[in-house]
């Protein structure tokens, strides 16, 4: 009987959550559907802090890497190197039908280029998304990746629009946003699981949540210090924020704002992807300069305050329920006491992204 062999590449905490969505959509098609696709998991080790990493794979049941590297810390070109050279590896021994990449890191890069130079078709999960900032390495490792793939499965109309404005028409699919499929699944899931609230002593909406991981912010002092100046500016003990810490911004911190000394300003460990969930359904607004965080924030209609001068994620702006602030105090300061006309949600799907992703590549199987 003929199978479809994948094997899907990850490093980072996003990449898990959409990976989880589609293991289970591949889970349950093999219950009930042939052919059978046999999906094997390789992660780099890009992120190695458990609660970015071990603690997903249990909670969200993604099945247990076949494959575990320990590519993570180094530079962009180090990491990607180290990560190509164990990548081909596995990839020479094992010879999938696809390599299924996610997103835009180091690993998505890393998996998309060694593939292709062994002529193994990429299928590029979250394709054709656009700053159209190249200072940003995300913006590097997405273009080139989407020029690599052989399927592009776009979350959105808009996505579709930018690859064809480079020239890329063949192979390209708008699916829908596994991250949508994904609030969906595990946001119900949340609710009944997460304690977070209850632990950290928080009511509904009379909280601001704040996430900072790039390195236009962890890497420039300035940027840094006016978003803590903002932050400490609007932190209040009866209203406080929650920033939980990446570990790059968690090192940078540290010195200066020792973990939960300010009831204010709360500075925790990093919480597993439930929890988060949580904290962003219940915030009264959120900070951020995540990408996810800022689709998450719309999905769940919550108000977020992007700290980026651009965003992938046009549509949360245009909707209303995102704004650019920038890195600057005076501008944060500003959209949290601006209030937009906010439309309804749209654009990303009906929550069935994975299971397209997995049909187009059963049909395009023997291409």
């Amino acid at each position: 009987m003929q199978q479809l062999k994948i094997i899907t590449i990850v490093g980072a905490r996003p990449q898990f959550v959409k990976a989880a969505i589609v293991s289970r959509a591949i889970i349950n098609h093999n219950r009930s559907v042939h052919p059978q696709i046999i999906e094997s998991i390789l992660h780099t080790g890009q992120h190695y802090d458990v609660n970015m990493n071990a603690v997903f794979f249990n909670k969200l049941e993604i099945p247990h890497p076949t494959w575990s590297l320990d590519c993570g810390g180094g530079s962009h070109a180090a990491m990607t190197a180290r990560m190509m050279i164990e990548i081909e590896k596995i990839l020479l021994e094992n010879r999938p039908d696809y390599v299924l990449v996610y997103g835009d890191t180091n690993s998505t890069l890393a998996g998309a280029l060694t593939a292709a130079k062994l002529h193994i078709p990429v299928a590029h999960v979250e394709a054709g998304l656009r700053s159209f900032n190249r200072r940003m390495p995300e913006e590097i490792n997405r273009v080139v990746t989407d020029h690599l793939s052989t399927l592009l499965f776009c979350p959105t109309s808009m996505a579709v629009s930018h690859l064809k404005n480079e020239g890329i028409t063949q192979g390209v699919f708008n699916v829908g946003d596994v991250m949508y499929d994904a609030a969906l699944t595990f946001g119900e899931i949340a609710e009944n699981k997460s304690t977070i609230l209850s632990d950290l002593q928080l009511n509904t909406k009379q909280f601001y949540l704040c996430t900072v991981h790039r390195a236009e912010n962890t890497d420039n002092s300035e940027s840094l210090s006016q978003i803590m100046q903002a932050l400490l500016e609007i932190a209040r003990p009866d209203f406080p924020v929650i920033f939980p810490l990446h570990p790059r911004t968690k090192k940078i911190l540290d010195d200066l704002y020792p973990v939960n000394a300010d009831k204010s300003l709360r500075l925790i460990e990093p919480v597993d992807y439930l929890d988060m969930l949580i904290l962003e359904k219940h915030a009264k607004t959120i900070l951020t300069d995540s990408g996810g965080i800022q689709k998450e924030a719309y999905f769940h209609r919550t108000p977020c305050i992007t700290l980026r001068n651009e965003t992938e994620w046009v549509e949360t702006v245009n909707s209303g329920w995102n704004q650019l602030a920038g890195h600057t105090k005076e501008n944060i300061l500003h959209c949290l006491h601006t209030i937009l006309q906010q439309t309804e949600i749209q654009e990303y799907g009906d929550g069935h992204a994975a299971d397209n992703i997995i049909q187009t590549l059963l049909e395009h199987q023997n291409e």
